[in-house]
């Protein structure tokens, strides 16, 4: 980049996506945030600035389905073991809900698989678009030695939200799109010849992909879905004794190195 694209943006901001005109109105993606979108619903606005669009009601509240069957108010669990941990040591509520919604984007869950598998099922479409088989696809990729996510889960066997978002999915009338059909066409041959079980990333990726979402667009919706079950465990470790979250005794820490280390070393 040179120095005369930075002058270009030196003293002002050239943007296509909205701005605030102070004591007048607001402006997003061309709508007046007030007097066009002031009846929106709070998912559905954000869906709206997020895409540029609006999505309609139906999609909308799919979306707003994945983000409930996710709120899991668990303080032992997924990021909320963060938020709770930052709670208890009396770190203030925008950073310790930021602290878990920044370990979402964990390797095993949360922010990169999902959207792993969602690229998965766009190269998978466009292999069978160029005439190949499913199953050959997925053998290319356990060949690769590359992680299948969606399919298999840690701790469990099944999934109790796959029920609820394919029942919402056909209350809305999405339940019959092109990606939705091959998650359970994936999982039907990965469970016979491997015996792994679904989990629910699999079933919000295909209906992601189902309704046109970009593998970014789709990171940008689901950064935020866990931070309804984070915030009652933020408060539930806030009325209780500082320190009190899981503490651990010097006892139970279990150690196998060196019985003596040099810690210059």
């Amino acid at each position: 980049m040179s120095h005369e694209r930075l002058l270009e943006t030196e003293k002002h901001w050239l943007t296509s996506k909205g701005k605030a005109f102070l004591s007048e109105r607001v402006v997003m993606h061309g709508k007046d945030l007030h007097r066009d979108l002031g009846d929106s619903e709070w998912l559905h606005l954000y869906v709206f600035a997020l895409l540029g669009r609006d999505p309609g009601r139906n999609v909308a509240k799919l979306l707003n389905a994945i983000w409930v069957s996710t709120g899991y108010p668990d303080a032992s669990i997924w990021p909320n073991h963060v938020t709770a941990l930052a709670s208890t040591v009396r770190s203030t509520a925008s950073l310790s809900l930021m602290a878990g919604m920044s370990v979402s984007e964990a390797s095993i869950y949360g922010r990169r698989p999902e959207v792993r598998v969602l690229d998965f099922y766009y190269r998978a479409g466009e292999f069978c678009d160029s005439g190949g088989k499913l199953a050959d696809f997925i053998d290319s990729e356990k060949a690769k030695g590359r992680t299948l996510f969606g399919f298999g889960r840690p701790l469990a066997n099944t999934d109790e939200r796959i029920p609820f978002m394919l029942s919402k999915a056909k209350e809305y009338g999405l339940d019959g799109g092109r990606y939705l059909k091959m998650a359970f066409d994936v999982h039907a041959y990965l469970y016979e010849k491997f015996g792994f079980s679904m989990n629910v990333a699999a079933i919000h990726a295909a209906l992601a992909a189902d309704i046109g979402l970009t593998t970014k667009e789709y990171q940008l919706f689901m950064s935020p879905c866990f931070i309804a079950g984070m915030v009652p465990c933020y408060q539930e470790v806030s009325e209780r004794p500082e320190g009190s979250f899981f503490p651990v005794r010097c006892a139970n820490v279990v150690y196998e190195g060196p019985a003596k280390r040099r810690w210059d070393d």
